[in-house]
């Protein structure tokens, strides 16, 4: 069975599908409000690490290196992981972040984690 994942940004609330709406972000998103988000569930512990978080500070020189740590970080948190797997084989997954990088941000590593591994 395939995996249904998604990323979107939680600024751009046009998005309406149904899934799984998981925010991935270590902290909450500067005004936005909880219930605006209609989440299912804040997985801030499955977020890179503060330490890795303010290292990376979403430069894309830093992508690559920030790829490696934070895939290293996820290999410590398996059981979410393979919860989180388990979900979207079953339903879409919508990953949730907040970064204006679309292309260089956590969520982007976390799809590609659930998916390859």
């Amino acid at each position: 069975m395939g995996m249904n994942i998604t990323i979107r940004r939680v600024y751009d609330l046009t998005y309406s599908g149904e899934g799984y709406r998981l925010l991935v972000d270590r902290v909450w998103p500067r005004g936005i409000s909880k219930e605006s988000l209609r989440l299912d569930e804040w997985c801030h512990e499955i977020a890179p690490t503060t330490a890795l978080r303010k290292w990376f500070a979403h430069d894309p020189a830093r992508w690559e290196e920030f790829r490696i740590k934070y895939r290293q970080e996820l290999a410590s948190h398996e059981n979410i992981v393979g919860r989180l797997r388990h979900i979207a084989q079953h339903q879409p997954l919508i990953l949730l972040y907040s970064s204006k990088d679309t292309e260089h941000n956590q969520a982007v590593v976390l799809k590609e984690w659930l998916i390859v591994g």
